[in-house]
């Protein structure tokens, strides 16, 4: 879910990823070798001066904290979470929270912030991701908000008689896969967070007296389509394990088949504000379709090369911003312009 600027070789053994993989941290980074930041304020016909903001969006495993953390460290931004579930603290795999490993360096903000118990809102998100906007831009950085829950983008951008937007001018990404491959490809990062402890991590806060999976962190998948199973689990029967092992396939067939379907929720959302918004829709299909080096190159391809170059245009007023009742097409980006060497790809399966 994450790379990108890497300046040093690649290392001598990659494992071949089944999927868009984590990646690994960058070096640090030659600053003198990138070219100077882009004006972070624009002033508009009316001479009201406006700071920019990055919003990326995209249903779940599309990528969008990868981009995100391409467009930080190419543009000096800041990235403000917008996963209604990452905002709580635990549950790290279940989750997919951001690792330091793929935060590459750049500030991750708005990420296990509040009790596992507390129903974090559209309207907390919004005060909190404009305080901290407010924040990066104070710092001379760009915000970047990236995240999967559109009811917290739509309510920052234009709740509160769109006071977010007389503050700042937005460019708005929407990273998307085709769904027969990208539910292809959550299938497949489910498996991958099983090994990566899924299982024992939930267990570790399960608790019996628990019946209610529609507030705080408790909500994400997983933890209610494991519940049948851990409770059998505290039966000490003999002859029950075949019938636990039964009811783990299930619960994770269960997992897959409910990520496939927040997906479609999630995809529906963002067409919704595809028409109310100028956004800029990159298909990233193609990187989710290879493996290893091949997959890479299509993500370096597709998705990074298009929309820092937007981005770029953008940050420099060559890219207007407003909604599409007032233009009838989204504007397209200028040519690509080279880009830095992307990561090499490193283990298989990630949380995108």
């Amino acid at each position: 879910m994450t790379t990108s600027l890497y300046l040093a070789h690649k290392p001598a053994a990659v494992a071949v990823a089944t999927a868009i993989p984590r990646l690994v941290p960058p070096p640090s980074i030659d600053m003198s070798k990138l070219s100077p930041p882009p004006p972070l304020v624009s002033v508009n016909r009316n001479m009201v001066a406006k700071h920019k903001a990055v919003v990326v969006m995209g249903a779940t495993g599309t990528g969008k904290t990868r981009l995100a953390v391409d467009l930080a460290l190419q543009f000096g931004g800041e990235v403000i979470n917008a996963d209604k579930l990452q905002l709580h603290r635990g549950l790290d795999v279940a989750t997919n929270k951001v690792t330091a490993e793929e935060c590459a360096g750049v500030p991750h903000h708005l990420i296990g912030v509040a009790h596992p118990d507390e129903e974090f809102t559209a309207v907390d998100f919004r005060r909190a991701a404009s305080r901290v906007a407010g924040a990066v831009t104070a710092r001379g950085r760009l915000p970047i908000i990236a995240g999967g829950s559109n009811s917290y983008i739509e309510e920052l951008v234009d709740g509160d008689r769109r006071a977010f937007r007389d503050r700042y001018d937005c460019c708005f990404l929407w990273v998307d896969v085709q769904l027969p491959v990208l539910h292809g490809f959550v299938g497949r990062r489910v498996d991958d967070m099983c090994g990566r402890g899924l299982v024992k991590e939930i267990a570790a806060s399960f608790d019996p007296d628990r019946t209610d999976y529609d507030r705080g962190i408790w909500r994400a998948i997983g933890v209610p389509e494991l519940d049948a199973y851990l409770r059998s689990c505290s039966c000490t029967a003999a002859g029950d394990e075949e019938e636990r092992a039964r009811l783990l396939a299930n619960a994770i067939e269960d997992i897959k088949a409910n990520t496939r379907r927040l997906s479609c929720r999630q995809r529906a959302k963002i067409e919704r504000l595809y028409r109310l918004w100028r956004v800029r829709r990159v298909d990233a299909t193609e990187a989710f379709r290879r493996r290893g080096d091949a997959a890479d190159e299509a993500w370096e391809r597709h998705v990074a090369a298009p929309s820092i170059d937007t981005v770029r245009s953008f940050l420099h007023g060559e890219f207007a911003t407003t909604d599409r009742s007032n233009a009838a097409e989204t504007a397209s980006p200028t040519s690509p312009s080279p880009l830095l060497p992307m990561f090499a790809l490193a283990a298989a399966g990630a949380g995108v």
